[in-house]
């Protein structure tokens, strides 16, 4: 008995040995503040992450709960708000928890629990856009058919394979990064996600840099394709329109997605371009890592409830009956 507890002490000694920075919990870089600028950033993320659960939540209820608005193309935008809820919930939480307790530190579980949900809102948001645009393009281009193309079990169809694929290319992600032994504790980032849980392994990254890059490349071929071909039909069917309502309303809803899907891009693209810049400033990458997971989900359903004007009508006679009964 003694000698296996000896054989066993031996065994982690040797461990702890090869892997000295090798824990359970990990330690996030952090944001660096000064002491004046801690109260600020506290304030500025919580009042955001309010602002992101109210608006997103008005959304999504307006959406749920008015049948008039069970169409195919609010079904669809029904998941964008969830989607935002999904990413700003994983990372506000834990920024706010840093800031108030001035603590960089976080479970290995936790970490990769929140890298996994910002990348499904990563990969969601241009899956999600990309089934929005062609269903514009389908009620459009496609007018007379649009009832029997979009019909609820197809849009069913769409929103599944929309979800389906984005757990299962994150899925793959992950199982390739959880497969690598881990050798370090302290991550390069003030948040959790892929690249920087890929630099704490001790192994070959090679296959996971090849995966990782594939996906972003095919997914934004993919995306940008789509909707750039679908937009192109669209300007053309709404030059062709004889019927000036048909053509403003139409030109406004797509300007409406076209405004999101590119602030989605130019921000993502921005995130994944400094990735891969060595010598830009660290304060510089978090801002921009942080700015992907703050301002989509702020904008997005603000854009979509004034730009729409079914959605907005319904919401203001809700607040209306509230703050003006009577």
């Amino acid at each position: 008995m003694e000698e296996g507890t000896l054989n066993s002490s031996k065994q982690e000694l040797t461990l702890e040995s090869l892997f000295p920075n090798v824990s359970s919990v990990l330690t996030l870089q952090g944001f660096n503040l000064p002491p004046q600028s801690v109260v600020p950033a506290f304030l500025f993320a919580s009042l955001n992450y309010m602002l992101i659960l109210f608006c997103n939540l008005v959304l999504l209820f307006t959406i749920l709960f008015n049948k008039s608005l069970h169409q195919p193309m609010y079904l669809l935008l029904l998941n964008l708000p969830i989607n935002d809820l999904i990413g700003s919930t994983a990372l506000f939480p834990q920024v706010i928890h840093e800031l108030v307790l001035d603590s960089r530190r976080i479970p290995y579980d936790a970490c990769i629990t929140q890298a996994f949900f910002i990348h499904i809102y990563g990969a969601g948001s241009i899956f999600i856009l990309t089934a929005m645009a062609y269903d514009r393009y389908v009620a459009i281009c496609r007018p007379l058919r649009y009832q029997s193309i979009m019909t609820h079990a197809h849009v069913m169809r769409i929103i599944m394979l929309v979800w389906l694929c984005c757990f299962l290319v994150i899925g793959v992600l992950f199982f390739l990064l959880l497969r690598l032994p881990r050798c370090g504790s302290r991550m390069p980032h003030a948040y959790c996600d892929n690249p920087s849980l890929l630099q704490l392994t001790c192994a070959d990254t090679t296959i996971n840099n090849i995966y990782g890059l594939a996906l972003v490349a095919v997914t934004q071929v993919v995306a940008l394709g789509i909707i750039f071909c679908t937009y192109i039909q669209i300007l053309v069917a709404c030059f062709r329109s004889k019927k000036a309502e048909t053509k403003t309303k139409a030109l406004q809803t797509c300007a409406t997605h076209l405004i999101v899907f590119l602030l989605l891009e130019c921000l993502g693209l921005f995130t994944i371009i400094s990735y891969r810049i060595p010598n830009l400033s660290a304060q510089t990458r978090r801002f921009i890592g942080v700015s992907t997971m703050i301002f989509p989900p702020t904008v997005n359903p603000i854009i979509y409830g004034l730009k729409t004007n079914e959605i907005k009508d319904i919401i203001f006679k809700f607040f209306r009956k509230k703050i003006l009964p009577g």
